[in-house]
C-alpha cells in the first residue's frame, strides 16, 4: 500500500517481523541501539524454525572458538566458503557475512551475556580452510526451572509441537535456549514490543516509495504499525506453502519440511515480491532426508549408524553418511531423474531391532508397521516385496555392499573416509562405518526427501537492505535468515551457516537503520 498521510495505530523505531533467532538478535541489536522495536509473530509461539534447531551458530573467527581453544580466523573461514559457494552470491556480501561473524558473538556475549561455548561438529566439505573439528557455538541450555514465564511462550520441540508427544519442560537447548535468552534480553529493556498472534500482511509504503509500517492482523482486528528507521523482515521462506513448494521446487508437498505447519507459509517472499524486490534461490531448500511418520509428516534424519538407503530402483545412490543437505540434493536428483519419491532405509537387528539414526521423535516400529511405513522380514527377497521394489536389485545391492564391508572399504561411494561421516558414528577408521547388512531378520523404514526450510528469498546488499532487479534497494526494507536469498547460495557450508548468517544479516541491517552502516571488513 502506497500513500499520503497515513495514520497509524502505533509507532516504532524498528519493525521486525519474525521471531526466529535472527529475528529476536536483530530486534536485541535494535534496542541496545536505544531504537523502540516491535517484534510480530503470527503464531502463538516465539521462535519460528529456528526453535527446532539443533543451535549450531557458524561464525569463523570469533572469541568463543579462540576461548575454547580452536585456531580459527575470519581469513580461514572465508577460504573455505568461498571455496565452497564460489561466485554464486556476492563478494561483498560473502566478505560481509565472515567479517561480522566475530562482532556478533562479541556483541552476544559482552553486551547480551549470553553463555555460549565451542562444540566439535565438522564442516561439510573437503575443502581449503575446511575445520574437521568444526567451528560452531552454541547456547548454553536452560533448565527448565529457570525459564520463567517465558517457557510457554517459546514453539515447543518437535515430538511435541507435531508428533502429540508431552511437551517436556525440564530443559531448554540449541535453538529453544537462543530463543529463550534472546527473549530474555529484550525483556530487559522498556524498548521491546513483543507481540505473539500478529500477523503482517502488507508493508506500507509512503509516495516516495520508502517501506514505513506493516499492516498487521491480530485478535482486534487490522492495524498499521510504523516503522521510523525501518522494517527487518526475518519471518522464514516458503517451505509450508504447498503452492510455492510445487511452483518453485517442484515438491509433491510441503507435509515434508521440518518447520511447523503455521510457520513458514512464504508470507516474506509475497511482501518483498509486491514491492519489487528481486527474488533469488527460490528453488533451495536446506535439504535432508525425513523419516515418515503416519502422521503425513516427516522428521529431519541423520547419522545413520548403520543399514544402506536404496530409491525406487532398489540401488544404492549415495554415500549414507554424506552431510545431510548433500545427501538430501542427491535425493532429489534421483528424483528428478525417474527414480521415484520413495526412499528406504535397509537395515538389520544389528541394534537388537531400534531405528538405527538420529531421529526426533524415535520412531515406534509398531506405529510405523500399522501405517506401512516399517516393514520386516527373514531375507532380502520377501523385504523387497513387502516395499514393492525388484528383489533381485535389492538382493543384488545388499550383496554388493556386504562385500564392502567384508573389504572394509566402500568402493561404490566411500562411505566413512570423510571426518562427518566418522563423526556420528565415533569412528576413527572408514572401516568402522562399512557395516554389513544380514541376519534373522531384516527391516526397511520410508524415507523422504525433507529439509529444514527453504532458502531463497529477497536479494540483500551487504547491509541486509533488500535489492531491486535494477541493483537500486528498497528504502526501509532489510531482509535476513530465510526471508533472504542465503548467502551460501546452492550450498550448505556447515552447521550453523543459517543460523549464522541470518545473524550477521540482522546486526548489519539494524546498523544501517541507526545511520551507523559497519564496514565491509574488520
Amino acid at each position: 500500500m502506497t500513500q499520503d498521510n497515513m495514520e497509524f495505530d502505533g509507532e516504532y523505531d524498528v519493525i521486525v517481523v519474525g521471531s526466529g533467532v535472527a529475528a529476536l538478535f536483530g530486534a536485541a541489536a535494535a534496542t541496545s541501539r536505544g531504537l523502540t522495536t516491535c517484534v510480530v509473530e503470527k503464531t502463538d509461539r516465539f521462535g519460528g524454525t529456528s526453535a527446532y534447531s539443533g543451535g549450531a551458530v557458524w561464525l569463523p573467527g570469533n572469541q568463543i572458538l579462540a576461548r575454547d581453544g580452536l585456531d580459527d580466523s575470519v581469513e580461514r573461514g572465508l577460504e573455505y566458503f568461498r571455496a565452497v559457494v564460489g561466485d554464486r552470491t556476492d563478494d561483498d556480501l560473502q566478505r560481509a557475512f565472515l567479517h561480522t561473524g566475530p562482532r556478533v558473538v562479541e556483541f552476544l556475549t559482552d553486551t547480551l551475556g549470553i553463555p555460549t561455548r565451542y562444540q566439535p561438529f565438522p564442516d561439510y566439505f573437503d575443502a581449503p580452510g575446511r575445520q574437521d573439528a568444526g567451528r560452531a557455538i552454541f547456547p548454553k541450555p536452560v533448565r527448565g526451572d529457570e525459564a520463567g514465564e517465558r517457557l510457554h511462550d517459546i514453539r515447543r520441540a518437535v515430538p511435541a509441537d507435531q508428533f502429540g508427544a508431552p511437551e517436556d519442560t525440564r530443559r531448554l537447548e540449541g535453538g529453544r535456549a537462543w530463543v529463550w535468552r534472546l527473549l530474555l534480553a529484550l525483556d530487559a529493556t522498556d524498548r521491546a514490543d513483543l507481540r505473539l498472534n500478529t500477523a503482517a500482511r502488507e508493508l506500507l509504503r509512503d509516495a516516495d516509495g520508502r517501506v514505513v509500517g506493516v499492516r498487521v492482523h491480530d485478535d482486534d482486528g487490522e492495524h498499521r504499525l510504523a516503522a521510523r528507521k525501518g522494517v527487518l523482515l526475518a519471518a522464514g521462506g516458503f517451505e509450508r506453502s504447498p503452492d510455492l513448494r510445487r511452483r518453485h521446487q517442484q515438491m509433491p508437498t510441503s507435509d515434508w519440511s521440518a518447520s511447523h505447519p503455521e510457520t513458514g507459509s512464504g508470507d516474506a517472499v509475497r511482501m518483498v515480491e509486491g514491492v519489487g524486490a528481486e527474488l533469488d534461490l527460490l528453488d533451495q531448500s536446506w535439504w535432508c532426508p525425513a523419516t515418515l511418520f503416519p502422521n503425513g509428516h516427516a522428521a529431519f534424519t541423520l547419522g545413520f549408524r548403520s543399514g544402506i538407503i536404496v530409491d525406487g530402483t532398489g540401488r544404492r545412490f549415495a554415500d549414507e553418511l554424506l552431510p545431510y543437505d548433500q545427501m538430501g540434493r542427491q535425493m532429489r536428483a534421483r528424483i528428478a531423474a525417474g527414480a521415484g519419491e520413495e526412499f528406504w532405509l535397509v537395515f538389520d537387528d544389528a541394534e537388537r531391532g531400534r531405528f538405527p539414526a538420529i531421529c526426533v521423535p524415535e520412531p515406534e516400529a509398531d506405529d510405523l508397521r500399522a501405517a506401512g511405513l516399517w516393514h520386516s522380514a527373514s531375507t532380502i527377497e520377501e523385504l523387497a516385496g513387502h516395499i514393492g521394489l525388484d528383489p533381485s536389485a535389492l538382493t543384488d545391492t545388499v550383496e554388493r555392499f556386504n562385500a564392502f564391508a567384508a573389504a572394509g572399504r566402500d568402493e561404490d561411494f566411500h562411505r566413512g573416509e570423510d571426518p562427518y561421516g566418522r563423526y556420528f558414528l565415533s569412528a576413527s577408521t572408514p572401516e568402522e562405518c562399512v557395516r554389513p547388512v544380514g541376519g534373522e531378520t531384516v527391516h526397511a523404514v520410508r524415507l523422504v526427501l525433507g529439509d529444514l526450510g527453504t532458502k531463497g528469498g529477497a536479494v540483500i546488499d551487504r547491509d541486509g537492505a533488500v535489492r531491486r532487479a535494477d541493483g537500486s534497494t528498497v528504502p526501509g526494507l532489510y531482509a535476513a535468515g530465510n526471508s533472504s536469498a542465503s548467502v551460501s547460495g546452492e550450498a550448505y557450508p556447515g552447521p550453523g551457516v543459517p543460523l549464522g548468517s541470518g545473524m550477521a544479516f540482522a546486526f548489519r541491517a539494524v546498523a544501517h537503520m541507526a545511520g551507523e552502516p559497519l564496514p565491509l571488513e574488520g
